[in-house]
């Protein structure tokens, strides 16, 4: 049986680092402001399988944003329906913590999934090394119509 629980930012790096960029060093799947975000772990049997982390960007005067990164599925999980139970638990948890705005940094090859929950492509397509990214956004809190 899945379950989806918070984690310590420290426990997202191994899993991080072998999906997300396995020939770099574990520091390069370290964020600088970890500590300040809230971190998912997907546990099937005790055994994490799945991470994301959320970060809550404050408004400024303006609506209050939520980005999510690093969002790593272990490979032989994947295509399973875990990275969308997690994905659905960090919606909702964007949503409890006040975001009218979720968003990301994906990478191409994993367009049709952010789309699959009405994510939407914005701005200027970019590379992080060889790898094609986009930034994907979703409203959480659609403006009514007047």
């Amino acid at each position: 049986m899945l379950t989806i629980q918070s984690i310590a930012y420290e426990q997202t790096y191994p899993l991080r680092h072998e999906v997300l960029w396995p020939d770099k060093p574990i520091e390069y799947v370290q964020i600088d402001n970890d500590a300040d975000g809230y971190h998912y772990g997907a546990f099937l049997a005790d055994e994490l399988v799945a991470v994301i982390s959320l970060f809550i960007e404050p408004g400024e005067g303006g609506p209050v944003r939520a980005r999510f990164r690093k969002f790593a599925t272990r490979p032989d999980r994947q295509r399973q329906g875990i990275g969308t139970q997690l994905m659905n638990h960090v919606i909702a948890e964007a949503r409890r913590l006040g975001a009218e705005t979720l968003w990301c940094d994906a990478r191409l090859d994993a367009a049709d999934f952010y789309q699959r929950f009405g994510m939407e492509p914005y701005g200027e397509g970019f590379y992080k090394g060889a790898i094609p990214y986009n930034k994907f956004s979703l409203m959480l809190y659609p403006a009514l119509n007047p």
